[in-house]
């Protein structure tokens, strides 16, 4: 364990969403003198910066959220030659409005409502749309990451992307849509 320097406690507490009194109860601490201390009034022992460190360490361990916990599994998929019409199909039987394109265990492109949307808006006919492989029209594969990958990290991703695939040994194991995330916010019952 890396003990803290008094200037790092404030943004590491914030980024925990811890106050100053929780961590004063977790150190075994008055919140004055962690108040004191982000301050920079107080010159804290080691001995008092070790117990400081200790406590954001394990609450931090608690907030420590990763791809694996909020993955959804099994994967829609399609393959590179499946017909657009079932890629349809899959979204509104799941309910879901982007898919990856597997060859195998290899993620070779993406499609979402978007893409199709798109198409339809630019002219292109429904009925040769819904016949065509979903190789002529996907586009770039969704972002990977490893099922210990940090939820701060997909957040980033998926600013830019409607999915992240989580991957265990170059294999697709989960994927991770805005629904996933915007599941975090919702109060447990």
């Amino acid at each position: 364990m890396r003990i803290l320097k008094p200037s790092e406690i404030r943004t590491l507490r914030s980024r925990l969403g811890l106050t100053q009194a929780r961590l004063a109860e977790l150190a075994g601490l008055t919140q004055a003198y962690i108040a004191k201390i982000e301050a920079g009034t107080a010159d804290p022992r080691i001995s008092t910066l070790e117990r400081i460190s200790k406590a954001l360490g394990e609450a931090s361990k608690e907030e420590y959220i990763t791809a694996e916990q909020i993955m959804t599994k099994p994967i829609i998929a399609v393959r590179p030659k499946d017909r657009i019409k079932k890629v349809v199909q899959l979204m509104e039987t799941h309910d879901i409005s982007q898919l990856p394109v597997l060859d195998g265990k290899i993620q070779v492109g993406s499609i979402s409502e978007t893409t199709l949307i798109h198409k339809i808006s630019e002219g292109e006919d429904i009925s040769k749309l819904t016949q065509s492989p979903a190789d002529e029209i996907m586009e770039d594969p969704f972002p990977t990451v490893s099922r210990s990958t940090h939820i701060d990290a997909i957040y980033h991703l998926l600013e830019h992307n409607p999915a992240v695939l989580v991957v265990d040994r170059a294999r697709p194991t989960g994927i991770i849509t805005k629904a996933d995330i915007l599941k975090l916010t919702r109060p447990e019952t």
